[in-house]
């Protein structure tokens, strides 16, 4: 083979992939003198070898998400020789990003993400084709851009944008590869692998997204990595599970759509019979990692759950769908709507008068112009042992929530969702309401007058609005916000 390697020379108009990369004259091409060099360790891997690798290179796989996910699976999939690389997102590279988006840089601060990563990839492997989208998916420009390449990884942090890039994937009949990662645990799935025609229920087909998870999580249970924290470790062994099974996929072909066969040929009624690896891919595992930052013995586990296969009835894949490319640009479904508005609620979800901004608060407290007051912070504790307004009593938003549904649900005095301190002010004390960025802190108020703690109005409750992040910036632009 070293002879081989040696008399190899870059082939002119190989045939690219595109859903078709298996057809005989890309496997029968050789290898050049680097592709043989720098490939050499993979290739002799039992299941992988010539043909496998060039599949890789004539394979092209779109990263969606440039973070703690999409750069260590970005680094392997380079590395591994996929010849074409897609990139979309549109933020910057910050500081708070490098303990845990190890292919970016200090030096790098301030620049896109989608430049810093290709830059970085493009140290590793220059051989591969980078392609920059730097945006963010949305129902407009998805389409378009998943339809240019055969395999999707999603490495976004929000349901919203899971279920858009799920439905596309269905529709332009690309495999996925789902992961999600926050605080200290994470998950991985495969999905709408091999692909299917949108409908086909008369035989065994992989599930999609909408499959697995027909309801997304509760707005209140979902948080990013800026609300809950994330530990590095975690997103990235997600981030390189995803890159493992994308090489995976396209090197053995299973990203083929399954009305075709690997000749390139066949109509939608050839279709070729179904081996190991496709039947386990139609009722796949979710694989769920976790680990305990107390625990010193047993640190992590790893745990696989059996999911279904396509679901009849599924909204997105199933029989009689009239989910459509027209209908996702048109706003059709709407995601925000559907995932229960994972955005900030707008202004006036609260009247003026229950809102207040950082400097009022802290001009009237400074006069004395306020009367004892409760001051509830309910970032979670982690946030709030870096620092507080003077006189603020923590409760955690979650387990405020927790009891606010427990005492609607069972029964109970109201008064005992606040801190005994609260409670001890009086039932007239005006209740103000600060949180990490403005957001749960307007739900909160909403929930304490649902359980009646305005008493008819006669007590005041309010937002601050904003939250800690308000305060540094209008009020004390050295308070640790994190």
């Amino acid at each position: 083979m070293e002879h081989e390697a040696k008399e190899a020379k870059e082939p002119e108009n190989v045939e690219t992939a595109n859903g078709t990369n298996g057809v005989q004259g890309v496997l029968d091409r050789r290898l050049t003198d680097e592709e043989f060099e720098r490939y050499s360790r993979q290739m002799i891997v039992p299941g992988m070898g010539r043909h496998g690798q060039l599949r890789l290179i004539n394979s092209s796989v779109l990263i969606i998400g440039a973070g703690g996910l999409g750069c260590p699976a970005a680094q392997y999939i380079a590395g591994a020789g996929i010849g074409t690389i897609g990139i979309v997102d549109g933020d910057v590279v910050e500081i708070s990003n490098l303990h845990r988006q190890v292919a970016h840089a200090t030096s790098r601060i301030g620049t896109r993400k989608v430049d810093s990563l290709i830059a970085h990839l493009r140290a590793i492997n220059p051989l591969p084709t980078y392609i920059a989208h730097p945006f963010h998916l949305t129902p407009q420009n998805g389409a378009d851009i998943i339809a240019r390449y055969d395999l999707v990884l999603d490495c976004t942090d929000n349901p919203a944008t899971r279920y858009l890039i799920s439905d596309l994937c269905v529709l332009l009949r690309k495999p996925l590869v789902s992961a999600a990662s926050v605080q200290k645990s994470g998950q991985l799935i495969v999905l709408n692998c091999p692909p299917s025609p949108q409908g086909v229920v008369d035989r065994p087909c992989a599930p999609c997204y909408r499959c697995c998870f027909r309801k997304p999580p509760p707005p209140n249970a979902t948080v990013s990595c800026g609300e809950a924290g994330i530990m590095g470790p975690v997103v990235g062994m997600m981030g390189v599970a995803q890159a493992g099974e994308a090489i995976k996929i396209l090197a053995s072909g299973l990203h083929l759509p399954r009305d075709r066969t690997n000749s390139g040929g066949g109509s939608s009624g050839d279709v070729p019979p179904l081996d190991e690896a496709e039947t386990n891919l139609l009722q796949p595992t979710l694989l769920i990692y976790s680990y305990d930052l107390a625990s010193a013995v047993g640190p992590y586990t790893f745990r696989a759950l059996k999911m279904p296969g396509r679901r009849r009835n599924c909204f997105a894949c199933g029989e009689g769908s009239t989910l459509t490319l027209e209908g996702i640009q048109s706003g059709q479904p709407d995601y925000v709507q559907f995932c229960g508005a994972q955005f900030p609620p707008q202004t006036g979800a609260l009247a003026p008068e229950e809102r207040i901004t950082a400097a009022e608060y802290h001009a009237a407290r400074r006069r004395g112009e306020l009367p004892p007051h409760v001051l509830l912070d309910i970032r979670e504790w982690e946030h709030f042992s870096f620092g507080s307004i003077e006189g603020a009593a923590n409760v955690p938003f979650g387990k405020f929530l927790t009891k606010a549904a427990a005492i609607r649900r069972d029964g109970g005095e109201p008064e005992e969702v606040l801190p005994l301190e609260a409670r001890e002010k009086g039932r007239e004390a005006p209740i103000f309401v600060v949180c990490r960025r403005g957001i749960d802190s307007q739900e909160t108020v909403a929930k304490l007058k649902e359980l009646g703690l305005d008493y008819g109005g006669t007590r005041k409750i309010v937002d601050i609005a904003g939250g800690m992040k308000a305060w540094k910036d209008e009020v004390d632009p050295t308070f640790p916000f994190i």
